[in-house]
């Protein structure tokens, strides 16, 4: 991939994770970490709702199908572990719920949310 390329994609996945921190917020989720990143891995958004914490993928891509199939097997386990990591670090852990979701960002249309996508 190509510099210019590299960095259009750049400044579409940023604006995407933007747009699913905003669908967030108004479903009356708090963003408690952007882009966390760990050696095992990273978590586009975390964002939590009382005792529910939401790791969540966002993909940006021409249609749902694709969305969906962009999140390998190897991307969750990542995901996966970078959020178990975020969990062991906080103080109330042992209350919280984890789940792993997707948000697709796809051309002029809300974003959707899908929960337990993976």
């Amino acid at each position: 991939m190509t510099h210019s390329r590299r960095q259009r994609a750049e400044r579409k996945g940023r604006r995407g994770e933007w747009m699913a921190s905003i669908a967030l917020r108004l479903k009356g989720y708090r963003i408690v970490a952007k882009r966390y990143k760990t050696p095992s891995g990273e978590v586009d958004l975390i964002a939590r709702r009382g005792d529910l914490v939401l790791l969540v993928e966002v993909k940006v891509r021409g249609d749902l199908m694709a969305c969906h199939d962009a999140v390998s097997a190897n991307a969750a386990r990542r995901i996966e572990a970078a959020g178990d990591q975020w969990l062991s670090r906080q103080p109330d852990a042992s209350r919280l719920s984890l789940r792993r979701d997707l948000i697709a960002i796809t051309p002029r249309r809300w974003p959707i949310h899908i929960a337990n996508a993976f």
